[in-house]
């Protein structure tokens, strides 16, 4: 957060003197807002130029894009911006420099002035803030892994009453690698064979549980000897 508000303070700041330089004089006490955008691509002349088709156009477009990056919080978005003004700038600086024969820098006036160090400032404070944004996407990872990780885990459903063998789930046969916190199903004890079969009907038949004298429970003790 810190590092966003100070790239973007920064940038704007950037975006700022950008804008400003072509009000200001660039070269032989010619302002930048006299020089014609087309004579970026085909040389420098020495008509003069209404403010919006100026040089002033693209800075304006660059300021534009800071501030959109800066409400996106996009350092990339910061970045072109940046780039744009070093761009025309240079570029103006190499017309200028085939029109005059050389570039000089002069106390006189006669050479490079404060317009052209403006522009160049904004283009390099506008890469500066960029650089020192943090962005929003590491943020928007950072923070989808944080509600992952507080999302809660859901158990396993407890399983069927014919599946004890399979807690957890698994995709492989055979008893489970992990005992089921629920109670196993109970089996109804062996009472012998079923009379009703006509293949087990002559076998010892148990006695019914009623009849049984014994504990079903607690088997029966022998009692102990008398002393």
């Amino acid at each position: 957060m810190i590092r966003n508000i100070l790239g973007s303070l920064v940038a704007l700041a950037g975006a700022a003197s950008a804008v400003l330089s072509p009000f200001r004089d660039w070269y032989a006490g010619r302002a930048g807002q006299d020089y014609r955008l087309e004579d970026l691509f085909g040389g420098i002349t020495a008509a003069e130029s209404g403010v919006l088709v100026s040089i002033l156009l693209p800075f304006l477009a660059a300021a534009l894009l800071v501030i959109v990056g800066v409400v996106l919080r996009s350092r990339l978005v910061v970045a072109l911006a940046g780039l744009v003004v070093l761009g025309f700038t240079i570029l103006w600086m190499v017309r200028q420099g085939q029109a005059a024969g050389s570039l000089v820098v002069a106390g006189d006036g006669s050479g490079l002035q404060v317009g052209v160090v403006n522009a160049l400032a904004g283009g390099l404070l506008m890469l500066i803030g960029a650089l020192l944004m943090s962005g929003r996407g590491r943020r928007g990872r950072r923070g989808r892994r944080s509600r992952r990780e507080r999302e809660p885990v859901e158990p396993y459903a407890a399983p069927a009453a014919d599946q004890v063998d399979t807690w957890p789930p698994t995709q492989e046969p055979g008893m489970s690698v992990q005992t089921s916190p629920w109670p196993e199903p109970e089996v109804d004890p062996y009472t012998g064979p079923d009379p009703r079969d006509p293949r087990t009907r002559s076998y010892p038949q148990a006695p019914h549980p009623e009849d049984d004298p014994r504990d079903p429970v607690h088997p029966p003790h022998r009692p102990p000897p008398q002393g």
